[in-house]
């Protein structure tokens, strides 16, 4: 086994990291990297954005959204959390995830901790999640990435994974605390995140200091892949799939309603309903939002480019834009 060190905390950087080394640059032996990520909301393949987060909290509090190659839930990781990932060239037809976990269950009982795999994708300590797993194929690499709640903040993870009121969300909270822990709540005594890091890295490695350091090409490459692949907006919200919503609001100016569907990120089809004043159609309205990202900023200038801004009485194109999309 190999280690590289990403020397990164930024998602996009260390999903390219893995892309690279499954598809572009071929090892002698299995990739192991251990990472983390500032605040980031890591949605699954097959994921909608808008029904999995709670936007508008994500933006508030800086979260950053990106979406996994592989399968899987929406996760929700900070620096008080670690993602490691196996990157190992075979040809392999299912998903098998205990080869991968094994050395990770073991490396975790050299702290103390008993760990157990839950038949499914998730690893737990007396019954509760602290890790969910995932895996995705690409070309002829198995990807195995993982995450590990350390001190991860439960209450930001709850609040970003929550699209629902501030009720639902503290009840989800005190659910979830039921449901999950963090390993750090389980050490004998005291270790910082970066001691963790070491211990595990040492342990699935088995002590061994094979290591491969990222060259001024490797990283030319990876951050090209980052640029133009994961932080893109096409592919964190343009795979999206097709879904259709309706949202409501009264305002000053009367009562207006959307539905409207939505196709790989952009509206495809608009229509407007309400009792409120205007001196444009319906169809002025909707074509104008038709085509258009479905996000609050790309809204908001569609609304302004398309000359609705003042011509439906008392309600503005920034209130109309704060309705259609969070």
């Amino acid at each position: 086994m190999i280690y590289i060190e990403t020397n990164s905390t930024d998602v996009f950087e260390n999903f390219a990291i893995e892309y690279y080394f499954a598809k572009e640059k071929t090892l002698p032996e299995t990739v192991f990297l251990f990472w983390r990520t500032t605040p980031t909301l890591m949605v699954g393949k097959y994921q909608n954005v808008a029904e999995e987060i709670n936007l508008p909290y994500a933006k508030e509090h800086g979260i950053i959204i990106s979406r996994r190659f592989s399968g899987g839930g929406t996760i929700y990781t900070d620096m008080g959390g670690w993602q490691f990932s196996f990157i190992e060239h075979k040809n392999a037809r299912k998903i098998e995830f205990h080869e991968y976990i094994a050395p990770v269950i073991d490396a975790l009982k050299s702290l103390g901790v008993e760990a157990a795999f839950n038949g499914r994708n998730d690893l737990t300590i007396d019954g509760k999640k602290f890790s969910g797993n995932a895996q995705y194929r690409l070309c002829d690499s198995v990807v195995h990435h993982g995450s590990l709640l350390f001190s991860t903040d439960i209450e930001q993870m709850v609040a970003s994974t929550t699209v629902d009121d501030y009720k639902i969300i503290s009840k989800s909270i005190k659910s979830v605390r039921d449901r999950v822990t963090n390993i750090s709540d389980h050490l004998c005594k005291s270790v910082s995140p970066e001691q963790f890091k070491s211990v595990m890295v040492k342990n699935i490695m088995h002590s061994s200091d094979k290591t491969y350091v990222l060259t001024e090409e490797d990283k030319k490459r990876i951050k090209t892949i980052r640029e133009t692949e994961l932080a893109a907006w096409d592919y964190i919200y343009g795979k999206n799939p097709k879904f259709n919503i309706e949202r409501t609001g009264r305002f000053a100016g009367g009562k207006i309603q959307f539905k409207l569907d939505i196709k790989k990120g952009l509206i495809e089809s608009a229509a407007v309903f309400g009792d409120f004043f205007s001196t444009l159609s319906e169809k002025e309205i909707c074509d104008t939002l038709v085509g258009c990202r479905y996000d609050k900023q790309s809204v908001l200038e569609r609304l302004k480019g398309g000359g609705i801004e003042g011509k439906i009485y008392n309600i503005s194109v920034e209130e109309i834009a704060a309705l259609i999309s969070d």
